[in-house]
């Protein structure tokens, strides 16, 4: 099958269709020579140009066809057995092929025979790839870090009988035999607040070992999978079990019991959301389930919580993802279109424009490197860099996904009134980049992560001691070293206001001042590596216009010459 080819003829419409968005990404490819091995880097360039290319063509026509025809519940057959079924689009499920089976997104960090690779590969090829996927496609994602995240949880904390008889499947690559994963959390009064859960959980009689698991689960995306994490209360006596945070336990609940039949539990209904069609979320009733705990009893939240941050961690990738794929549409348009007798990108309102949207979208890139490199030395037994992960994952869920959703709202305005059309990209891009900012923890909730990070795990010595370090391996002009110097101890001072007693109101710009702190240095560090400029004035402008105070009434015109070498080469 040949490769689309994006129209870059002069019709006054530019459309990138079918462009490689691998291929046509200098700045990813720089990247991945800084944080992977040159000989993992040369393995995995043409699966990435594969799926560039997928990504820019083919897969983008299966999420635009998915995205228009969500899945269906079908309650019963048509002779009337109950079926509880998900009925998926066909181009959705050529998009779990291409996702689960062909480049094992959900299985990377658990196999070690993944894409011809022997060995296991670090947690950023796993994100790379994600990153090029979700610029076609968000809404499957979710279930693929489902997936991920439900496995690594079920390692870590499971008993050995539960990892032998579900890891199988739930690492396989052959879609007939896998078992994808889902987290039903949720309730209408415990949202965020799950101390409040009201779902139980009492003994099978019937099964030594079982629960029985009864209550209404709110908000359960990908409501057929085959195994789901679910939080519920410990009631064995029948009197509604330990108030609070410390009653509550983690179960694995499967879908299907071992004579075949369905397990005791119905979707209700599927949600009409704003964003992620293609997509099933739906809501859970749970009649006397049979589920198996998982780790210790009473510490459900602590344990879901490693699943929760590593989705908030997948957050913030499919955030950076989308970013670059509205940043990448937007310069593609500027660069091909003429008006007034001018490209846009000539212009120089247009010009301030674009480079207020590729900012952010190159922090969210730069975040996503630092935090997956993070988790990669935790994983390996680094005490330093668990903690350092910890603070680094709720940054990246809170301000990326901020980022994205208005980086992907002024990047439609660049296509003028063809981007509000539903056949573009650009609608799509904007639907779903609301969601991250909600779901697995909205704004707030994750800010205050951030301040819990810093006060139970001394997690700011860890990120400022990581900063030191960069800027001490890397060379740079006395005035910068001095500015970002500066900047991280005005950090660490709010963080420190923020963490006091009756100083969680000063959360949310604490969060926003250690993430651009972080994205400024590493930035300066990867220039250095990479041998090039570009990120080099990234760092300065996230300095500029992110951490340094401004007049909003100055006159002053901003100097140009960098910012457009910046718009020209990237």
């Amino acid at each position: 099958m040949s490769t689309p080819q994006p129209e870059t003829a002069s019709h006054p419409v530019p459309d990138q269709h079918g462009v490689n968005l691998y291929t046509t990404d200098p700045g990813l490819r720089a990247l991945l020579q800084v944080y992977l091995p040159p000989e993992l880097v040369t393995h995995l360039t043409p699966h990435l140009e594969r799926l560039g290319a997928l990504a820019g063509g083919t897969l983008d026509d299966l999420a635009n066809t998915a995205d228009k025809n969500p899945p269906e519940l079908q309650v019963r057959s048509r002779s009337g057995r109950d079926e509880q079924k998900v009925i998926k689009h066909p181009a959705y499920v050529e998009m779990e092929r291409l996702a689960f089976g062909e480049y094992a997104l959900a299985a990377i960090s658990h196999r070690q025979d993944v894409l011809g690779w022997q060995g296991q590969m670090p947690s950023i090829a796993k994100y790379a790839l994600t990153y090029l996927f979700v610029q076609a496609e968000f809404g499957l994602c979710c279930p693929v870090s489902m997936t991920d995240s439900l496995t690594r949880t079920l390692k870590k904390f499971g008993t050995p009988e539960l990892v032998q008889r579900y890891l199988p499947s739930l690492t396989s690559l052959d879609m007939d035999e896998l078992s994808q994963g889902a987290m039903f959390m949720t309730e209408q009064a415990a949202g965020s607040d799950i101390a409040v859960t009201e779902t139980t959980a009492r003994p099978d009689p019937e099964h030594p070992g079982a629960w029985l698991l009864t209550g209404d689960k709110w908000f359960c995306s990908n409501p057929d999978a085959a195994l789901a994490m679910v939080l519920a209360r410990v009631d064995e006596d029948g009197q509604g079990g330990q108030p609070g945070l410390k009653g509550v336990s983690l179960f694995l609940l499967p879908r299907d019991l071992d004579d075949g039949a369905h397990n005791h539990y119905r979707i209700i209904r599927l949600k009409d959301k704003l964003g992620t069609r293609s997509m099933a979320s739906g809501e859970i009733r749970l009649e006397g389930a049979r589920a198996w705990l998982v780790g210790e009893q009473g510490r459900g939240f602590v344990q879901m919580a490693d699943m929760v941050n590593n989705s908030r961690l997948s957050n913030g990738v499919r955030a950076a993802g989308l970013m670059r794929r509205a940043v990448s549409e937007a310069f593609f348009i500027a660069r091909n279109r003429e008006a007034f007798g001018k490209k846009l990108i000539d212009l120089p309102l247009m010009r301030r424009q674009l480079l207020k949207l590729l900012l952010p979208s190159e922090q969210a890139r730069t975040m996503v490197f630092q935090t997956a490199e993070a988790l990669r030395r935790a994983d390996a037994g680094d005490a330093n860099a668990l903690r350092l992960a910890r603070i680094l994952t709720p940054l990246i869920k809170f301000r990326a996904c901020r980022d994205a959703r208005k980086v992907t709202g002024d990047a439609m305005e660049v296509r003028g009134g063809c981007g509000y059309i539903e056949e573009w990209t650009d609608p799509r891009l904007v639907r779903d980049a609301h969601l991250g900012s909600i779901w697995e923890g909205t704004s707030n909730i994750v800010a205050l992560d951030v301040i819990r990070a810093i006060r139970r795990e001394d997690s700011l010595t860890a990120l400022m001691a990581h900063l030191e370090q960069l800027l001490a391996e890397t060379k740079l002009d006395g005035a910068l070293h001095a500015s970002l110097q500066d900047v991280m101890a005005g950090a660490v001072t709010l963080a420190q206001a923020a963490v006091a007693d009756g100083g969680e109101a000063l959360a949310r710009r604490a969060a926003s001042a250690l993430y651009h702190t972080t994205t400024a240095v590493a930035m300066a560090w990867e220039s250095a590596r990479i041998g090039t400029p570009e990120r080099l004035h990234l760092a300065q402008l996230v300095l500029q216009h992110r951490l340094l105070p401004a007049d909003p009434l100055a006159a002053e015109h901003e100097s140009s010459t960098q910012a457009e070498n910046l718009l020209l080469d990237l």
